[in-house]
């Protein structure tokens, strides 16, 4: 059947685990997958409790691995719920491939039940898609979508009716009206133009100042990053899809940079003279250099990206680490390290402020402590995910990466829900490593509660069972809450900021999984210590303080203001809020 010919095309392509859910519109292809298994040559199949679950886990699988993420779902709803996974892995610029049943051929433009034009559906989100009229089409359509997901890091999606999965499979004949694609894909190599490199050097060269910003591109150069860093005494800015790609004790990496970002960052970028980006799309202006302060030279594989968030002078299309390699010949050691020395420095003060800021009284558990005890017990093949909200702000300044660890989140989407999935997908790929979840109880009660279910279904197939999801119960959408005072300038508006309080770490023990329940300080270090060596997956639930607050690393003078006018309109936390805040903030405004 043809259902039989397109799991064994996967297979050609070298797809080994699929995500999804069950339905009706695609049993075709769960049969295929059935008896490819019963034959010992099987795809595994994952069963998440939600399809937009499955995206995210096929997003993660790809950045995590680098292999093409793949989910699969039925038509109508089911395809509908992949939407913003799917929307995750285009803006990070990952390759997905999915795979969406639909109603039969012959209702097809009869608002049949479960009927959606999901061509139309897919048509933003994805590179390429396709709905396959015809058995002989399956064979270019599959061939083609994964090989544009893999090609251009994009998602792509095939749409497959009933009656095609069912049907029996055609080849394409060798006659007018037919073609005849086979699988296959060998990435170039790709590194720009002698002339242009040297361009860049000059400005490099010339440079008494220098700045460099990474961002995911750049992973797979962290040794020529480090290197060329070394030569022009720069310091290295991590974008938050890059937080891993170097790690944090390095003396002049500066951290995180924009809204979730760090002093040193922040400050470096005030005051270079010249900027490299490599393999970032950071999209915040006011965190870079300002109009004709810096000469800027970038490097991105996507040459859509070259020159989109700063006016670059050399533009560099090429792989990160072959064109650094290229360039790095051409660039000279500058004798003068002041400007390093002066980034270090900063660098050492503000792990030691970020120190005193994780140690401060909080009520009753301070956030960013929970992330700042984390570290040092991780050990340095850890995968650590996190969830959007203010726990990012945490995982961003407080989280001191490893060499050797890896790291990630939702970055471009900024979806809720998706350190769960993230995690999921980092466990079974791979299965021996530790893996942490750094997720708010907005995005628990969201959709991650339900995923701790997928974990109970499949923890047991994982060689090292370390899982441990870390909730921070503060019974508040707490980005939202800041959003709203340092923003808008309005109180906390509980209608839309309360949660409901709910027993996470009892929920875990309740499936089967370990469950912590942490509402001191003193206790976070046994906690992480016991979850790290637990014989199955663990829920660390903290009882955070909702008042400790996520600023930007330099607050502006209207964002001050807006905050202290948010408090005389009457925020019920406003006591407390200013004896936890009050300092920083006199410290940070900058005007």
């Amino acid at each position: 059947m043809t259902s039989d010919f397109f799991v064994e095309r996967l297979k050609s392509w070298g797809v080994r685990r699929i995500y999804g859910y069950p339905g009706d519109g695609i049993n075709g292809v769960l049969g295929a997958l059935q008896r490819a298994e019963k034959d010992g040559a099987g795809i595994e199949f994952i069963q998440v409790r939600h399809e937009e679950m499955a995206a995210f886990m096929a997003a993660a699988h790809a950045k995590f691995t680098g292999e093409l993420g793949v989910c699969l779902s039925t038509g109508g709803p089911g395809a509908t719920h992949l939407v913003t996974g799917l929307y995750d892995a285009r803006l990070d610029h990952v390759p997905v491939l999915a795979i969406a049943g639909q109603a039969e051929t012959t209702v097809r433009g009869a608002s049949y039940q479960q009927e959606l034009n999901l061509d139309r559906l897919f048509a933003d989100v994805a590179g390429y898609v396709q709905e396959v009229a015809a058995p002989a089409q399956a064979r270019h359509v599959t061939d083609r979508a994964i090989r544009i997901a893999i090609a251009r890091n994009q998602v792509c999606a095939i749409i497959l009716p009933k009656d095609v999965q069912d049907s029996p499979y055609e080849e394409p004949r060798q006659q007018h009206g037919f073609t005849r694609s086979g699988p296959g894909y060998a990435r170039p190599s790709v590194v720009p133009q002698p002339a242009d490199l040297q361009r860049a050097a000059d400005i490099l060269n010339a440079g008494e100042k220098v700045a460099i910003l990474i961002g995911a591109g750049a992973r797979g150069a962290a040794g020529e990053v480090i290197e060329i860093a070394d030569r022009v005494g720069a310091g290295v800015a991590k974008a938050l899809l890059g937080k891993d790609v170097l790690p944090d004790d390095l003396p002049f990496v500066t951290g995180a940079i924009g809204l979730l970002g760090t002093k040193p960052s922040s400050d470096m970028m005030r005051d270079c003279d010249t900027l490299l980006l490599i393999g970032t799309g950071f999209p915040w202006a006011e965190f870079l250099p300002k109009d004709g302060q810096a000469r800027a030279v970038q490097i991105d594989i996507d040459p859509a990206m070259l020159g989109l968030r700063y006016p670059v002078e050399v533009n560099l299309h090429g792989d990160a680490a072959e064109t650094l390699r290229a360039l790095l010949p051409l660039i000279e050691r500058k004798a003068d390290t002041a400007w390093r020395e002066t980034i270090e420095q900063g660098v050492g003060k503000w792990w030691e402020t970020l120190r005193e800021r994780a140690m401060a009284e909080a009520h009753p558990v301070n956030p960013q402590r929970v992330v700042w005890e984390m570290s040092p017990h991780l050990p340095a093949d850890a995968i650590v995910t996190s969830d959007s909200g203010s726990c990012a702000n945490w995982y961003a300044r407080d989280y001191r990466v490893k060499a050797g660890q890896r790291a990630s989140l939702s970055g471009g989407l900024a979806s809720m829900g998706a350190a769960v999935p993230y995690a999921i997908a980092a466990k079974f790929a791979f299965p021996d490593r530790p893996v942490v979840a750094l997720v708010g109880d907005g995005a628990m009660q969201m959709n991650n509660m339900a995923e701790l279910i997928t974990v109970q279904k499949y923890w047991r197939q994982w060689r090292d069972p370390r899982f441990i999801v870390c909730v921070f119960n503060n019974g508040d959408l707490n980005e939202v809450t800041w959003e709203q005072r340092v923003m808008e300038g309005n109180p906390r508006f509980a209608a839309s900021q309360a949660l409901p309080n709910v027993p996470y770490a009892e929920f875990a023990e309740l499936i089967g999984l370990a469950g912590i329940h942490v509402d001191r300080p003193a206790a976070l270090d046994t906690a992480w210590r016991t979850a790290l060596e637990a014989e199955r997956p663990t829920v660390i639930e903290v009882m955070t303080d909702p008042n400790v607050a996520p600023f930007p690393p330099h607050l502006t003078l209207a964002q001050a203001k807006a905050f202290m006018s948010s408090l005389a309109k009457g925020d019920r936390s406003t006591g407390q809020i200013l004896a936890d805040t009050a300092r920083q903030l006199v410290m940070e405004i900058t005007g």
